[in-house]
């Protein structure tokens, strides 16, 4: 386990604006919009931004703030934030991102979740927080080799949490992070104290569902039909894809900015937005990250049922709403919290709702 800092070459940040000054945007129809696709001109003006508004050196500071650390584990490298609360009696939890995301989502609820006496906050709801960056993702890369699925991630989080010395701890993520989280509840149920997740995927198994459960079915078909097509890409030739990432910042930024356009039901923060954005591209991680998909794509089976009490924040304009009929089938629901904002992206969209219902739900727990 070796300290770690982010130190992007000068180099690196002089070739991305060269880059970005020889942008040729695609000629689109007249009229067009985000049913097709991200428009040129919106994309026009965050480009324009990133190559001269946009500093990577004062956010990359913001990072560095918090300590970072990598190791090695199951042949692989990970990086990861350990911020230890300054509260002893702190319960360990693990925050895992996942994809178009990375570390950065977590930034705004570091503070109020590590030190919540300096926020406003009961200091019996402090944690020591881990944030590690998913395997082929940001400093996690380069991929040693293929096979890196839910389960084993969440094998690799519950030997990082041994690692760190950490007994009893809580897990909390979204979209791929939550399944992670619900997997480690399941491979490391003896030390997981509980699961939070603010996305939950079910899947019907003809369980009786009433009519507000059927709306939600709809919500999941529309994803299907009109906005998984990143999905079906990434699962089947997500190789290929990386040629048109790894060698375009326009591409990159327009493959990752429409999820957080589509997928919130406000405006990120375009300066964080483009710091996830560049973390991605600074460390050519588009081919790398997406082979989570493929992977996934190949040894999904319908999960066991996990003895780890679980609890779940649903954000409205999120990609897809569970329904608890089907999530307590393979779950054990302690904790379910409907809320009547924010969406897929909720550690950067909704900071204190997400930071307010893993307290409540980790206090009932300890």
């Amino acid at each position: 386990m070796t300290p770690f800092r982010i130190d992007i070459p000068q180099a690196d940040l002089d070739d991305l604006r060269e880059r970005l000054a020889r942008t040729r945007l695609p000629v689109q129809i007249p009229g067009a919009g985000w049913e097709r696709g991200v428009p040129a001109a919106y994309l026009k003006e965050l480009l324009e931004h990133w190559a001269g508004g946009y500093d990577w050196r004062e956010h990359e500071a913001r990072l560095n703030a918090h300590p970072q650390f990598v190791t090695e584990i199951d042949g692989q490298r990970i990086h990861f934030l350990h911020v230890r609360s300054p509260e002893p009696d702190a319960t360990p939890l693990l925050l895992t991102h996942g994809w178009p995301g990375s570390v950065v989502e977590f930034l705004d609820v570091i503070g109020p979740l590590s030190d919540p006496r300096a926020h406003g906050g009961d200091p019996a709801d402090a944690f020591h927080l881990v944030i590690p960056s998913l395997p082929g993702f940001g400093f996690s890369a380069p991929l040693a080799e293929g096979g890196w699925n839910l389960r084993r991630i969440a094998k690799a989080w519950a030997a990082l949490m041994a690692e760190l010395g950490y007994d009893r701890y809580g897990a909390q993520g979204g979209d791929w992070g939550s399944g992670i989280s619900v997997e480690l509840g399941r491979v490391d149920a003896e030390h997981v104290l509980g699961v939070h997740v603010n996305m939950l995927l079910t899947f019907p198994t003809g369980a009786p569902l009433d009519a507000a459960d059927q709306e939600r079915l709809k919500r999941i078909e529309h994803y299907e039909k009109e906005l998984s097509g990143y999905m079906r890409i990434q699962a089947t030739r997500p190789q290929t894809l990386g040629f048109g990432l790894a060698d375009s910042p326009a591409g990159q930024l327009a493959w990752i900015a429409e999820k957080f356009t589509e997928w919130t039901d406000q405006d990120v923060d375009r300066d964080r937005l483009l710091t996830n954005v560049s973390l991605y591209w600074f460390t050519n991680t588009a081919d790398s990250s997406a082979q989570i998909y493929w992977e996934f794509a190949r040894a999904w089976s319908m999960p066991e049922v996990s003895p780890t009490p679980l609890g779940v924040a649903v954000f409205p304009h999120d990609i897809a709403l569970p329904i608890r009929a089907l999530a307590e089938q393979t779950n054990k629901v302690v904790h379910w919290t409907e809320f009547d904002r924010g969406g897929h992206f909720a550690a950067m969209e909704e900071p204190e709702l997400l930071v307010g219902d893993i307290r409540m739900f980790f206090r009932s727990l300890r």
